[in-house]
């Protein structure tokens, strides 16, 4: 091989970030230098640009511009230098393939579809130095490096056996790398040369260990982007630890990592890396939604890997030549480093940038050895066993354990395809009312079982218990064992499901804010354990207290100004003098005080090693503690790696004693045929490779395997994966294409009939190729030569331009796969969309056939259409196998614009008159702007005219502008409503012949807001209040928003209230109301009840969707099921005139087919045949028939989908998720006219997304109209914030609802929902720059409620004020009492803490002042808990917890258990000291003061956490009572 001199064209000082500023796909000028023996340090120095490339015509590809993905900055920083590769050198092992001896002879021989420079892909590859010596990719930031590779087309091939490469030896250099791939979520690769782009697939077997390396940083990168990207539906507003938690929980079935704890590690390591590669993406996208260069915590994790010193800086001396790492800087130098780091200007020295790449490179190699060799600290770590005999006196005499209950068995709610866990990432829940036993059933102490994974156990220790999801509840220090740390009483443990566990393997103590957290772990899962059984209480008592014990030594050595102070012995003797009423009180006799706390070392030693004090860790107590232990001479336990290998069997006795059932929730959903072989066709195709392709493959761990394995099914592993994420499945491309390249006939069969309106001839019909095309039909449109499926067209008229071309003007019909269905679509179903254009025929390759189906509809048809189905997939296969051409259909019309899919236009299809439907909908659209006449105009779809009132931008008003307001605890600061104005005058420039927006501005006269005078006028006043004023201005036409509504007889009445700071002030002003258009009317005629739709209401609960919609005067619910009897009950209260069902909906569902005679179409289990059987008589002969119910709407178990539910991981949570299934087909089966389906904002993306369009998918083929969206609470006239997804569907005979119009400022974004590809939807706009009317605060919400205390009880009350705000007086209505106005107690300690929490907006616990307070007891604590400063960095402060709501803003989002370190730990009053009561919260959620609720103070908060806010179910119900009475009028 030749000697070359490359020379890249580099600017001094440019770094890797600095590559991203040239545009996307474009590369710096390459250049060849006229001498080979250059100086490459020299020039690389300079930074000279080279001339550019001259290129022979033989030889050379002409450089162009490149069109390449969007990516990241790209390594850049190189030198020059001549070099010569021998052929010795550069010799590979080669394969049977073609062989290049020059880079662009391969390029050549591989040329596919190339538009510019050309791409190719590289498969095994290695990447070398001039010695031929594999190098890591950066090792080309310090020496030029090559590429021995197999070079393809970038086109892949479908047959991989047929794909044919050409195998090139030592060709480049390389001149850069790039990473793209971050919208896929999947990175690739790219390496360029002189010549072309590479996209990196697949090394070398001898490679892969200098390429993983490169690799897992580009798919951190790519992970990073995902968690922040909001196109991605990412977070960047999140903290460091959830963004590395997120991360961590992604990536931790990687093969180069032994655990989450490491994935971390590896990400803080490469923090600025990530950090200069997003940054990079901001100089190359033309967007700036978001720039990654303003997100904060992308700088902190850049900022934590420069703290951390991962990778430190060195310096190479001048004296000996020998390089120092970690060499001390002087102040100048490290302010320039310092300054380098940050802003890549300053380049790195080239040896500082090889000692930091070996640096990487040898840590890279150590977390690999761990991840195969086990971590190191564990490998002879021990752990003391306690002798039962020793701890015998301290507990109970033996028992046995005795349940009646049945209970089922972990093996089946967990039913995981995973082989290995990492115990981090097992599912969690909690246990109630739970006892452990061994073999014999015979109680047993957990103190037996190590606490942590140990081998050669010899005590096996099983379990059993009442499973819910995880609410953070734990034991408070002064509590007795059997109370429960979330309500203090010995009340009944919260509902869930009875299972029996498979053996403990560890279990552990965390304590904080005077709270015991003990968790449980089997091979299944976490468990974190609540309430105990009665019966195992006293089994359970000896460990909370050696709990104590431990805790209250650590608050006494924190108490010394030298821990050291205190041996052993000294503490020993501090807790023998210990008063007898003292809860770590074991006895006055110091040998027995040694004996129990040396017997329970275990229990103690756990407790401080995870104290985060160092001092107090390796104090001389634990040093004592530990030799006690040994000299007692007890068993040592190897500690062992924590990995978990399922078992294949439950070895619990419970398994042996009655049958593995469950009376709750696990039931399996109840389903029609329909909705069972929708679900099951899916999941029979792609859930086996889910578990095998996604997790096995990465998860399985084998000790000793060669780094060097072979990958063969690399690719099929990859294709799997896209398929379970729901991206576009490809259906094969119809084998029956016909060619017509030369000598198309192309002909009109008749004379013209007609003209357009743009006078051009239309056609009846014309001749292709043979084929027959005519209005009304559809056609293929293609690159015959594409290896992508053509495009399908259905054809609205023919016609001829005036140039004499041939054309026809279609709409295109996007297959289901490009849908928001992705792969939950059917192959032959199409959709029509409003995309329309003009298209030669010459371009149309041949026509194909599209049934348009009108669907027949009504529960009447359900069988025949069930039937007809049948016979066509069965007409379908036969086709298939025939090797004959697809045939498609069409329901329905593809409205992505709106979130919608509604039934097909046919009066306007395919006429052949010359007439599109869509392109009226775009003329429509793009006449924004019309003047009628002097007095009028037309805007944006709304006509205005002179005198008449509307909302105007408040940006437009100078002296309102504010900066924008963000969420910052529960406030929505500075937003402002719209700005009421009346039209005067319409002013246009006489010079323009066409009026148009820019010129033409409008006078109009200002009212002014309450709100506008002060927050004091805005509480007692009115929310549709306005102030007439005499100032005027004039404003621009795009500033006005909307028309707004005011009685026209109003009589001005002028005041004297006064504008704070205002010019205006001293003018004169006058009161109206400012009229509604979606809140109640006060004078609002409610409908009849024989005009409102009879409603079945499922998963009722305590009937909030049902309050506002029937408040709405829309429907009537008649019947209603809900599960959990307190709720069920509540609802009963509150809608008397309902048939409300407390029962399992998939025993009413059974019930109610076997009463038509239908159970053929059922499929359920024996156990919901027989409750159904059992069902009362009267009770089956009230539920309701086919054809009786207009409406359904419900929200189905959403504890799967929550996102403030850490339990959704766990099968259990799918379990649940199938009560989707029965909601679905009580659809199916009662096919009613409309249907509304509520869940919780993640429902969407839940299961990858898989869940919400296959429920899409389940409606459209019952025949619906669906329209899909997001909707804030906040936006609708309730005080929170609280997210829903809803999902609407109509029968094709009626009118779809819209969605409402958000009437509240509320600081929320756009809430939008991923479609295909790139494509995003939000159902309404964000009102964050303006709405009809200001936000709702908590002081309008619960400020005139009386005083009460902690731990309030009395159920009925006198309001002792009258109401204040509008929102007061609406939800109070004429109600005398006050009804749950009652408050959970909080023990003493927290009662401390509210009490000494400023009452002003935002306070925290943070405002705890650090000091420590004496209890009742005599007790001594910290005041701030000791778990939260020590931990609150990585936790974002712990926001929150203990806070104190703000007057002025809004509540969090409700939930069903409030406690101050609950989930939401904002739920003190403004005020008082105390929890928010029952009643607060439902107000918060919009509920009236009539509203009752029923059970416990639990239930009720539950009933109330669990609801859908009335308000919004009230403005999604006026919309559908817009749509039923535009029905009924047409």
């Amino acid at each position: 091989m030749g000697s070359v001199t490359l020379d890249s064209q580099v600017p001094n000082g440019s770094s890797t970030s600095d590559s991203s500023k040239s545009s996307p796909g474009m590369k710096n000028a390459k250049g060849k230098q006229n001498t080979a023996d250059t100086n490459p340090k020299k020039e690389a120095t300079n930074g000279r640009k080279g001339k550019k490339r001259s290129l022979s015509d033989k030889n050379e590809v002409p450089v162009v511009s490149r069109k390449m993905p969007r990516r990241a900055a790209a390594c850049k920083n190189l030198k020059e230098r001549s070099i010569s590769i021998s052929e010795k050198d550069s010799r590979i092992e080669i394969k049977k393939d073609q062989y290049a001896d020059e880079e662009i002879l391969a390029v050549c021989l591989t040329s596919g579809q190339d538009d510019g420079r050309p791409n190719r892909r590289l498969t095994e590859f290695v990447l070398h130095d001039t010695e031929g010596v594999p190098q890591p990719l950066e090792m080309l930031e310090v020496d030029d490096m090559f590429i021995s590779a197999l070079v393809l087309p970038l086109e892949e091939n479908a047959d991989k056996r047929k794909e044919k490469g050409i195998r090139c030896e030592g060709f480049g250099r390389i001149e850069s790398w790039d990473i793209s791939g971050y919208e896929d979520g999947y990175p690739v690769i790219w390496l360029s040369t002189d010549i072309a782009d590479y996209e990196c697939q697949k090394p070398a077997t001898n490679y892969k260990k200098h390429y993983d390396h490169f690799f897992e940083k580009a798919r951190v990168c790519v992970e990073v982007y995902k968690r922040l990207s909001k196109s991605s539906g990412g977070d960047p507003e999140c903290s460091l630890d959830e963004l590395l938690a997120g991360i961590a929980r992604s990536m931790s079935g990687s093969k180069c990592f032994s655990g989450s704890a490491s994935v971390k590690d590896f990400i803080v390591s490469q923090g600025e890396f990530i950090y200069k590669q997003l940054i990079g993406l901001d100089m190359s996208s033309k967007k700036s939604v978001m720039k990654f260069s303003d997100i904060p915590v992308l700088a902190a994790l850049r900022d934590e890997s420069l703290k951390h010193g991962n990778f430190v800086q060195a310096k190479l001396t001048t004296a000996s030549e020998c390089l120092n790492i970690g060499i001390k800087l002087g102040d100048e130098e490290s302010k320039i480093s310092q300054s380098s780091l940050n802003t890549g200007e300053v380049d790195e020295d080239e040896d500082i940038k090889l000692a930091r790449l070996l640096q990487e490179e040898e840590y890279w190699q150590s977390m690999k050895q761990k991840k195969h060799q086990g971590s190191a600290s564990s490998k002879n770590k021990y752990y003391i066993k306690i002798n039962e005999d020793e701890i015998a006196n301290d507990y109970p005499l033996p028992a046995y354990y005795k349940n009646s209950v049945q209970e089922t068995d972990e093996f089946i709610v967990f039913d995981s395809d995973f082989d290995v866990y990492e115990t981090d990432d097992l599912p969690r829940s909690m246990l109630h009312n739970w006892s452990l036993y061994n073999l014999d059933s015979r109680l047993i102490s957990l103190e037996l079982l190590p606490m942590k994974p140990c081998s050669d156990i010899d005590v096996t220790i099983f379990g059993s218990g009442v499973m819910t999801s995880d609410d953070g509840s734990g034991f408070y220090l002064d509590n007795d064992p059997s109370q429960s740390s979330s309500s203090g009483s010995g009340e009944k443990v919260a509902d869930g499901m009875p299972i029996y566990l498979s053996a403990i393997k560890e279990w552990m103590i965390e304590f904080g804010s005077s709270m015991i957290f003990i968790s449980i772990r089997t091979d299944m899962a976490w468990y974190r354990l609540g309430k105990p059984s009665k019966q195992y209480a006293p089994w359970y008592e000896p460990v909370l207290k050696t709990a104590k014990v431990a805790i209250d030594i650590i608050s006494l050595l924190k108490e010394q100004s030298r821990v050291s102070r205190l041996s052993f012995g000294d503490v020993i003797k501090k807790v023998s003098e210990l008063s007898k009423d003292h809860r770590s009180y074991i006895a006055s006799d110091a040998a027995a005080v040694e004996r129990y706390i040396v017997v329970h070392g275990q229990i103690i030693m756990q407790l401080f090693a995870e104290f985060p004090d160092a001092k107090i860790r390796k104090c001389a107590f634990v040093a004592g503690l530990a030799k006690k232990m040994e000299e007692r001479h007890h068993t040592k336990w190897l500690v062992k790696k924590k990995t978990v290998q399922k078992s294949e069997k439950n070895l619990n006795p419970r398994a042996a004693m009655a049958p593995v059932v469950s009376n709750r929730k696990a039931m399996q959903a109840t389903t029609t045929k329909l909705i069972n072989k929708i679900w099951g066709e899916y999941y029979s195709n792609y859930l086996p490779e889910d578990s095998k392709g996604e997790h096995a493959s990465e998860m399985k761990e084998e000790d000793g395997v060669d780094e060097q394995e072979d990958h063969d099914d690399d690719d099929a592993d990859e294709d799997t994966l896209l398929l379970i994420e729901g991206t576009q499945k490809v259906p094969s491309v119809p084998k029956h294409t016909k060619l017509c390249h030369r000598n198309r006939e192309i002909r009109w069969d008749a004379e013209p009939f007609d003209k357009t309106c743009s006078g051009y001839d239309l056609f009846r019909q014309a001749i292709v190729c043979g084929d027959v095309i005519t209005a009304g039909g559809s056609v293929l449109v293609g690159d015959d030569d594409s290896h992508e499926l053509p495009d399908i067209y259905f054809v609205e008229y023919l016609f001829e331009s005036s140039d004499g071309r041939k054309m026809l003007h279609g709409r295109m019909m996007q297959r289901g796969s490009d849908t928001v269905l992705g792969n939950a679509a059917y192959e032959r179903e199409v959709f029509l969309t409003n995309l329309c254009t003009d298209i030669r025929l010459e371009d149309v390759k041949e026509t194909t056939r599209v049934e348009i189906r009108p669907m027949l509809w009504g529960f009447q048809h359900r069988k025949d259409i069930v039937n007809a189905s049948k016979i066509d997939r069965s007409r379908a296969e036969e086709r298939m196998k025939k090797g004959l051409p697809i045939e498609f259909y069409c329901k329905s019309l593809y409205w992505p614009e709106r979130g919608a899919f509604i039934s097909l236009p046919f009066d306007t299809m395919g006429i052949g008159s010359g007439i599109c439907h869509s392109c009226e909908l775009k003329e429509t659209q793009k006449e924004k702007f019309k003047l009628n006449s002097a007095t009028g105009f037309v805007y944006s779809g709304t006509e205005y005219t002179v005198h008449d009132f509307v909302y105007v931008s408040p940006c437009y008003f100078v002296e309102e502008r504010v900066e924008q307001g963000t969420f910052k605890s529960g406030r929505n600061v500075g937003l402002r409503a719209y700005v009421i104005c009346q039209l005067l005058e319409i002013i246009v420039q006489k010079e323009l012949k066409r009026a148009e927006v820019k010129s033409t501005q409008v006078k109009v006269r200002r009212f002014y807001r309450p709100e506008d005078i002060s927050s004091e006028k805005a509480y007692h006043s009115d929310i549709r209040e306005v102030y007439y004023s005499e100032e005027t201005c004039i404003i621009s036409i795009d500033s006005l928003e909307g028309k707004c509504k005011l009685p026209a007889h109003t009589k001005i009445r002028y005041s004297t209230g006064k504008m704070a700071g205002d010019t205006a002030a001293k003018k004169k002003k006058g009161k109206c109301i400012e009229a509604e258009n979606n809140l109640e009317s006060e004078k609002q005629r409610e409908a009849s009840e024989e005009n409102r739709l009879a409603t079945l209401d499922i998963f009722a609960g305590c009937g909030g969707l049902s309050e506002g919609l029937q408040r709405a005067g829309v429907s009537l619910t008649k019947w209603a099921i809900e599960y959990e009897e307190p709720a069920g009950d509540a609802f009963k209260l509150n809608h008397s005139e309902a048939l409300m069902v407390i029962n399992n909906c998939n025993v009413i569902l059974r019930a109610v087919m076997e009463k038509c005679g239908d159970v053929d179409d059922c499929i359920s289990t024996s156990e919901a045949a027989e409750l159904a059987a059992s069902l009362d008589e009267k009770l089956i002969n009230d539920l309701p028939m086919p054809g009786q119910v207009d409406f359904i709407n419900g929200g189905p178990p959403c504890q799967g989908f929550s996102g403030m539910n850490r339990f959704n991981q766990s099968t259990w949570s799918k379990v649940q998720c199938e009560m989707i299934l029965a909601f679905l087909s009580f659809a199916d089966y009662f096919r009613p006219k409309y249907f509304l389906l509520e869940n919780v904002r993640n429902f969407v993306s839940f299961n990858k997304g898989q869940t919400f369009r296959l429920t899409v998918a389940s409606l459209l083929e019952m025949g619906y109209q669906v329209r899909f969206g997001i909707l804030e609470a906040g936006a609708y006239g309730v005080s929170q914030s609280r997210k829903r997804a809803f999902i609407w569907a109509a029968s094709p005979e009626e009118i779809l609802p819209e969605w409402p119009e958000p009437m509240h400022v509320f600081n929320a974004p756009e809430l939008k929902i991923s479609l295909s590809e790139n494509l995003q939807y939000a159902a309404v706009r964000s009102t964050a720059s303006g709405a009809p009317f200001r936000a709702i605060t908590v002081r309008d919400t619960i400020g005139d409620l009386p005083t009460v205390g902690n731990g309030a009880s009395r159920t009925n009350l006198e309001y002792q004020h009258d109401p204040v705000s509008w929102f007061q007086k609406k939800i109070r209505g004429n109600m005398v009492v006050l009804t749950d106005h009652i408050s959970k107690e909080m023990n003493e300690l927290n009662l401390i803490r509210c009490q000494k929490i400023p009452k002003r907006p935002g306070a925290d616990w943070r405002d705890l002042p650090d000091e420590k307070i004496k209890l009742s007891t005599g007790q001594v604590v910290d005041l701030i808990p000791w778990c939260l400063p020590n931990t609150a960095k990585r936790h974002n402060q712990w926001k929150g917890l203990f806070g104190r709501l703000d007057w002025e803003g809004n509540f969090p989002t409700s939930i069903t258990d409030p406690q101050p370190m609950g989930k939401v730990g904002m739920c003190f009053h403004p005020d008082q000291d105390r929890i928010l009561t029952v009643r607060e919260c439902a107000r918060s959620q919009g509920f009236p003061d009539t509203y009752q609720f029923s059970g416990s103070i639990q239930n009720k908060h539950k009933q109330i956490g669990n609801a859908v806010p009335p308000p919004l179910a009230y403005a999604l119900g006026r919309k559908l009572k817009e749509a039923v009475d535009s029905k009924r009028s047409a």
